[in-house]
């Protein structure tokens, strides 16, 4: 019986992490790739690594030197990062923390060695109910996107398609959290935080959208809380 293989785009942070346990739980012999694109720090790459090993999935780790995307506060530090409301997170626009066509190229490069692996699929881990509002976390963009993979790679040509499976883009961060408990996922050395820094910032959008995840499914992050241990949040006021 052949095993079907994949590619998982992964940054090891909470999300990555869980489509990346989803794919392995799903049966897929998987290799991951992660991108080093100028962040502001090396903590994703630090925490990739270190969950790839636990996992024991062979990680590919690209750098990428595209002097434009200095635009992004993620990546100039110079650059103040947004402090919004909760409430305000994913509306009124497209935040400075936005990457121009990061998932875009992202994609691209995870579809090319699909292509030369002999890999049916590309697994991605955007999510379109609890995000910053970023454009290219919408469904309809690896739609698209996957019509084009079909069109324009060896498999493709062949007849066999390369899917993008994007499995948490429709789920809140409470129910991917929920989903990541139940594959066992070692959320206890993801990284979500933009700043970087010994500790989460807890003032940039995806730490608080990761708190209001563990918050809403009644968990303390293990990321933070250093016991490691899925304890039974305390009733308190959600900012």
């Amino acid at each position: 019986m052949r095993i079907k293989k994949a590619v998982v785009l992964f940054s090891g942070g909470l999300d990555s992490t869980t489509a990346l346990c989803w794919a392995l739980d799903r049966g897929y012999a998987c290799e991951a790739v992660s991108f080093d694109y100028g962040q502001r720090h090396n903590r994703e790459t630090f925490s990739a690594r270190r969950i790839a090993r636990f996992l024991g999935v062979k990680l590919y780790e690209i750098r990428l030197a595209f002097p434009w995307l200095g635009v992004s506060s993620i990546i100039d530090k110079k650059k103040r990062l947004p402090d919004r409301r909760l409430s305000k997170i994913g509306a009124g626009g497209i935040p400075s923390t936005y990457v121009p066509g990061r998932n875009l190229v992202f994609a691209s490069i995870g579809v090319s060695l699909a292509d030369a692996a002999g890999a049916e699929a590309v697994v991605l881990g955007p999510n379109f109910i609890d995000h910053s509002g970023y454009p290219d976390c919408r469904p309809q963009f690896y739609r698209a996107l996957e019509k084009a993979v079909a069109a324009g790679t060896r498999r493709g040509a062949l007849g066999k398609k390369i899917e993008l499976l994007t499995p948490l883009i429709r789920l809140s961060k409470k129910e991917i959290i929920k989903l990541a408990l139940k594959l066992k996922a070692p959320l206890k050395y993801t990284w979500s935080c933009y700043a970087g820094g010994a500790r989460p910032c807890g003032v940039c959008d995806s730490c608080k959208l990761r708190a209001k995840g563990f918050l809403d499914a009644g968990l303390l992050d293990p990321a933070i809380y250093s016991n490691g241990t899925q304890q039974k949040a305390k009733e308190g006021k959600r900012k």
